[in-house]
Parts: C-alpha cells; sequence; structure tokens
C-alpha cells in the first residue's frame, strides 16, 4: 500500500535583481507547485507584475497557434535547437506566415469560383436537353413563353384550340417541364391552364449560349480550377513538412516563455524582494534547494516551512502526486477518473493493479478473447503513438493476461469448452475442443452440493461460483475496510478507527461465528457470535452514528452485489456459444449449396464474435470498475485530493 508522495513546503525568496533567473531556474527543474498568492489591502506584498516581454509572446503566439491549426500540426520528426528557433523566429515566422496567408486566399478564390460555377451548372440542369439558345427565351414583342415545371402534362389539344397559328410546345414529363411559346394575346388563358396542372415558373439563366455547350464549357473551367485547388494545397502540404518542426518547437518555446513571464501575477512581490511559495516532493528538496542557491549565489534562499498536519484544510491543500511503480503508473488515470487521494490517505492504484485484472478476468475467462483482445492492444500500440493512449492499452493488456489464465482454469476459447464433461445428472457427454481431454472430478460436494473440477465448466457450477464469487466480495471489502482503518488511525487516532472502520470488521466476525453455530448447531459459538455482533453495533453506533446501523443491510447487499462477476461472465458465454450454434448449423444446413452456407457460416463465425469481442472490453470493465468505485472503494475512499502541478514544461518539440 502506497502513499502519495510526501511534500516539503517552502518558500523562495530574494531581491527582485534576480527574480528572472530564479523563475528560469524553477521552470527548468519542473519541481515546484506554486501556490497563488492573495493579495490583502493591508500586506506589505503586493502581486507582481508580468515580466515586460509577455505582450509581444502573446501576439507571436497567437500567429503561430493560427499556423498550426490551419496546417493541422500535431506531431514533430525532429527536435529543434533553442537557439536556432531564436535566431529565426520572427522573421521566419512573419515569411511563413505571409506565404501561407497568400494561398489561403487564393484557395479560397478558387472554392468560391468553383461554388459559382456549381451553381450556374446548376440553373442549367433544367434546359440540358432543350436544343434553344437561353438568349432566345425571352425579349419577344408579340410571344409569351413559359417555362417552369407542372405537376401533370398538358392536354396540346387545349392550347389548339385557342389558336390555330404557329406555338412551339416542348415538354419533358420525366423532368416535369414545360416550355411554351405562343401569341401574347393568349397570355391569359394560357396561364389559367398551365395553372390547373400545376405550373410553377422557372427563371431562365441569362447566359448567351445553347445549355449543354455552356455546361460543357463550366466543366472544363471547373476541371482547370480544381487542379489549381489540388496544386495549392500539395503546396501548403510541402510547406507542413518543410516547417511543421519549426512552428511546433516555436510554439513550445514562446509557450515557456509566456509561462515564465506571467508567474510574478502569482507570487507576492514588494519594490525590492519577493516570495514564492509552493510544495515540492521531499526528494527532490535538496537538488532543488542547492541548485537554486547555486546559480544565483546565494542570493535567493529557500525556506522550508513546517507543515501543521492536524489542521484538516492545510493538510487538503497539499498538492498530490501519485507514487507508484511503473506497472501500476498506468492504472492511475482510473483512479484520478473516480477522484484524486487526498496527501493523508492510501493511494489504492496498487491495489487497482491486481483487484482489477483479477475481476475482468473472472467474468470474461476466456483464451480466444485474450487473445484476439492482446493483439488489438498491441496494434492500437504501435499506430496511435501518444502517451494518452497508452496507459489504456496498457490496462487492457494486464486485463487479458488475466483474462488469458481464467481461460485456462475454466477451459473455455471463443466459447468452445475445451475438455470433455459428463454431466453427473442426466449422464449426457459434451465433447470438448480437444480430443480426448477430459474434465477431472474431485469430490467437493460437501461445500456447495456439487462436484468441483478442472477445467471449470462455468454453465455447470452454478452455486460454487457464485459462493466463491461472494467469498471474494468478502475478502475483498474487507481489505477496504482495513485500508480505511489505516487511513483513519492515522489521521484521528486508533480509537476513531476501531469506531468507524473496525467495528465494521467486528460485525462480520459475530454474524460468521453465529452462521457457522447454525450450521453445526453449536450453542456457546452462537452466544458468542450475538454479543460480538452487538458490541459491533455498537461501536458503529460511536463512530458514525445512527447513519450507521441503518446501512447494515448495504453489507450484504454489496456482497451479493460481487455475484454479477458470474452472471455477466455467464451472458459473455451464451453469447458466443449461440454464435457458435447458428454458425455450425449453418454449415451442415442441407437446404442449400455447401459452398454457399460455409461462407455464410463464416461471416456469422466472425461477425458474432467480433462483436462478443467489443462487448467483451465494455461489460467486464463496467463491471469490474464499478465494483471497485461503489464496493471497494466506499469502504475506505474519500479523494479530493489538489492534483500536484509543478511550474514547468516537459520539452517534446525544443531542445538545448
Amino acid at each position: 500500500m502506497n502513499y502519495p508522495k510526501q511534500m516539503v513546503k517552502c518558500s523562495v525568496v530574494g531581491h527582485k535583481d534576480y527574480l528572472k533567473k530564479t523563475i528560469d531556474i524553477i521552470h527548468e527543474m519542473n519541481v515546484l507547485h506554486i501556490e497563488n498568492f492573495v493579495e490583502d489591502n493591508n500586506s506589505y506584498f503586493k502581486i507582481g507584475k508580468p515580466i515586460k516581454y509577455g505582450e509581444k509572446i502573446s501576439n507571436k503566439l497567437v500567429t503561430i497557434r493560427s499556423l498550426e491549426n490551419y496546417l493541422k500540426l500535431n506531431t514533430i520528426n525532429n527536435k529543434q535547437n533553442i537557439s536556432s528557433i531564436n535566431e529565426n523566429l520572427d522573421n521566419k515566422i512573419n515569411d511563413i506566415d505571409d506565404i501561407i496567408n497568400l494561398k489561403h486566399k487564393e484557395i479560397i478564390k478558387l472554392e468560391n469560383d468553383i461554388k459559382n460555377i456549381e451553381i450556374k451548372q446548376e440553373e442549367l440542369k433544367p434546359f440540358l436537353d432543350i436544343d434553344i439558345n437561353l438568349s432566345n427565351y425571352n425579349g419577344y414583342n408579340s410571344l409569351s413563353s413559359f417555362v417552369g415545371t407542372i405537376e401533370s402534362t398538358l392536354d396540346e389539344n387545349k392550347i389548339s384550340k385557342l389558336t390555330k397559328n404557329t406555338y412551339l410546345l416542348i415538354q419533358k414529363p420525366e423532368k416535369k417541364l414545360i416550355l411554351l411559346f405562343i401569341e401574347k394575346k393568349y397570355s391569359e388563358n394560357i396561364s389559367k391552364i398551365l395553372n390547373n396542372i400545376g405550373y410553377k415558373e422557372i427563371e431562365v439563366p441569362k447566359y448567351n449560349g445553347k445549355p449543354i455547350e455552356l455546361n460543357e464549357n463550366l466543366d472544363i473551367e471547373k476541371i482547370k480550377l480544381i487542379s489549381k485547388l489540388k496544386s495549392l494545397e500539395s503546396e501548403i502540404s510541402d510547406l507542413k513538412k518543410e516547417y511543421g518542426d519549426f512552428i511546433l518547437a516555436s510554439d513550445e518555446l514562446l509557450t515557456i516563455l509566456s509561462e515564465k513571464s506571467e508567474l510574478p501575477l502569482r507570487i507576492a512581490t514588494s519594490n525590492y524582494t519577493f516570495i514564492i511559495d509552493g510544495w515540492i516532493p521531499i526528494n527532490e528538496y535538496n537538488n532543488f534547494s542547492e541548485k537554486i542557491k547555486s546559480i544565483t549565489n546565494n542570493k535567493v534562499c529557500i525556506i522550508q516551512k513546517e507543515i501543521n498536519y492536524h489542521d484538516e484544510k492545510e493538510v487538503n491543500n497539499i498538492p498530490v502526486d501519485h507514487n507508484n511503480n511503473n506497472k501500476a503508473k498506468y492504472l492511475e488515470w482510473i483512479v484520478d477518473l473516480y477522484s484524486r487521494p487526498k496527501y493523508n490517505e492510501v493511494d489504492p492504484t496498487n491495489i487497482l493493479l491486481y483487484s482489477l485484472p483479477i475481476i475482468y478476468g473472472m467474468i470474461l475467462g476466456d483464451i480466444g478473447y485474450a487473445l484476439i483482445l492482446l493483439v488489438l492492444g498491441y496494434i492500437i500500440n504501435k499506430i496511435i503513438k501518444s502517451d494518452d493512449v497508452k496507459p489504456f492499452t496498457k490496462v487492457l493488456s494486464y486485463c487479458q493476461i488475466s483474462t488469458l489464465l481464467f481461460g485456462i482454469l475454466y477451459g473455455e476459447f471463443l466459447g468452445f469448452p475445451l475438455a470433455g464433461y459428463l454431466d453427473q445428472h442426466t449422464g449426457i457427454y459434451t465433447s470438448g475442443l480437444i480430443p480426448g481431454y477430459n474434465t477431472t472430478v474431485f469430490d467437493m460436494s460437501f461445500i456447495s452440493g456439487e462436484h468441483l473440477m478442472f477445467p471449470i465448466h462455468r454453465t455447470h457450477l452454478l452455486m460454487t461460483l457464485i459462493i466463491a464469487t461472494a467469498i471474494f466480495g468478502f475478502c475483498h471489502m474487507n481489505i477496504g475496510y482495513i485500508i480505511g482503518f489505516i487511513n483513519i488511525k492515522k489521521s484521528h487516532g486508533i480509537i476513531n478507527a476501531i469506531y468507524e472502520k473496525g467495528s465494521w470488521i467486528i460485525i462480520e466476525i459475530g454474524i460468521i461465528l453465529s452462521v457457522i453455530s447454525f450450521l453445526k448447531n453449536i450453542m456457546i459459538t452462537k452466544y458468542i457470535g450475538i454479543i460480538i455482533f452487538i458490541l459491533g453495533l455498537i461501536l458503529l453506533y460511536k463512530g458514525e452514528g445512527i447513519k450507521g446501523p441503518i446501512e447494515l443491510p448495504g453489507l450484504f447487499g454489496n456482497i451479493l452485489s460481487y455475484c454479477r462477476i458470474y452472471a455477466v461472465g455467464l451472458s459473455s458465454i451464451y453469447i458466443a456459444s449461440t454464435v457458435n450454434t447458428i454458425a455450425f448449423e449453418m454449415i451442415w444446413s442441407p437446404s442449400s449449396g455447401f459452398s454457399l452456407m460455409t461462407l455464410a457460416s463464416i461471416l456469422m463465425f466472425v461477425i458474432g464474435h467480433l462483436l462478443n469481442t467489443c462487448l467483451s472490453i465494455i461489460a467486464p470493465g463496467l463491471h469490474a470498475l464499478r465494483l471497485q468505485y461503489v464496493e471497494f472503494f466506499g469502504k475506505f475512499y474519500s479523494g479530493g485530493g489538489k492534483k500536484y502541478s509543478p511550474f514547468g514544461h516537459i520539452r517534446k518539440y525544443t531542445k538545448e
């Protein structure tokens, strides 16, 4: 069991002439968590002013980050030297900005031109099948033109009844389009006829030329513009390759300078001095102190302050940094997802390293799914080179190793039993995936009425596995009570620890003795159990008041909650076995050709198990987390610690 890293409270004090140098050292060492100074009207010290170069840096950062966003930069090939960046920063960034702005304007113009062409083509679309110059649609003194859409076909006889003179009628029923040229004196009558068939006028584009020819010319123009656009986008891509490393490195360098320039806004200053209050891990303190004194020639001193561990407010204000080994550190995000531990309580990450994979493995327990997910985690790790993804894939790997071990214990591979099994009640023998490999049966029926076997057939050992998961839950919860006892003993003394956490263990001992006496009919044990139970109840009442005894039924509910391990595991087995049954029945189906059904069964097998693989990540993971967060953490963990955030920057893109 680990506690968070021990912290030292200290003040860095010196003359203002050494402030900039001190800030540089603190930032470079990246170990001091700085406490913001709160200015008081009556205080001699005031909040400092930012270093002068801050505003210029902010303006440059705006330019650089706009370039980053536009070029979509996120990775770097080669780290850049700080000296090289400083020499070229102003000129190079301005030049890059000018080039990209120019190309961006050209891209916007081309995109607008392409959009305008598409709008023109959309306007021409209704007229593409009509071989008439668009300039001939309007501008007549004696003729009226009707161009639009109709809901039903126009009966030409109705026009013939109106006039014996020449008219032009073109209808495109498939496009619900109509074009009619007729003498103006018939306009009113024609309008009534057209309105009856749902006529809606279309505006004729004001272009000169036949629609099909105009559209072809627009296509040619559009192809040229798209080619220019792709060429510009290629040039932008080349700029990204050429200047990407420099831009990201410049961003990092300016971010560091910006952080340094703004630090005086967080510290106490007077006309001649400065004070920086903060916290530092105890193992870093001596090195930090010596380096500050050495570089400032003992003009800046470090003052270590006492911590009042009896003041809960002060203790809660101490920043918390996890203190775990390399394997456990990958689970710190799971603890932080719930809440970071307080400074004076046990960090449960190391326990989670074992309990989370064990519960996950108990639920899934299948060799096939374990191997699939192990390979998946390896592939994700190789493809996505990110520090944010690595903790997830590591936890996934831990859980799959546990799943593999439980898969061997259960004898399961993608829902198939590895070993043959003879049902003692029905006499039916179920063959396993490995020929000749059968279960070994042990007579342990006095425990649950069932014979224990290896490998364990989960679908046949109902009571045994329910009891096993309940016992596991009982042990898991009591580890929580023990840790809670340690936490309270450290903070409030052993008496409070006995009242608040020891009382639950005493109650459990009393219940266990009473149950044993009931089963074996031992009266003395029964009375002892009742006395211990009542004693535990009194202690619980003294520790938690009436709330404690009221929560007593929840103890049994929490233990039973661990039975979900067996229930969720069974659901995964039945999904897998159902997929297998359907797939193999399809292979031997007499209703269709063998090759077709073989292909269908393979698809069914692969898709079914892929879906169950996805469920195998989600369901066991969520239920394993729930048992940690609710049943386990609830017994000892309060959380709410302040995150340790040292003043500094981990360099990714720059080097000295």
